[in-house]
């Protein structure tokens, strides 16, 4: 189950730059349905009730261009419950992350 979250009243602030997503072994994971490789951006997310770090996937040709320290806004985020082998958590996926406007980095993965 995905959950869309509504990031109306939430400030995000990228905690640590893109790296790739990998496996147990090192090698960085792909998306299965389009075999595009995925990447992880540590996100600070703020809101009335305080801070959380999170991070987020996000699956993309290259890294999402968002430098630490820099407001950004995830695109369509999603939560992911997960269960396995006792332990459970949630993930979060995007399909892009973009720095606000007015900030001095560009759009993420779009270019634009």
């Amino acid at each position: 189950m995905r959950l869309m979250i509504d990031t109306s009243q939430v400030t995000f602030t990228v905690g640590r730059e893109a790296q790739p997503k990998t496996d147990q072994n090192g090698v960085q994971r792909v998306e299965r349905s389009t075999n595009i490789p995925m990447w992880t951006v540590q996100l600070v997310a703020m809101d009335n009730g305080g801070a959380e770090v999170i991070s987020v996937t996000v699956a993309a040709p290259q890294p999402p261009k968002v430098p630490t320290g820099a407001p950004v806004t995830p695109v369509e985020l999603q939560a992911i419950p997960w269960a396995q082998n006792g332990r459970n958590g949630v993930a979060f996926r995007a399909t892009d992350i973009k720095a606000v406007s007015g900030s001095k980095s560009g759009s993420s993965t779009s270019g634009s």
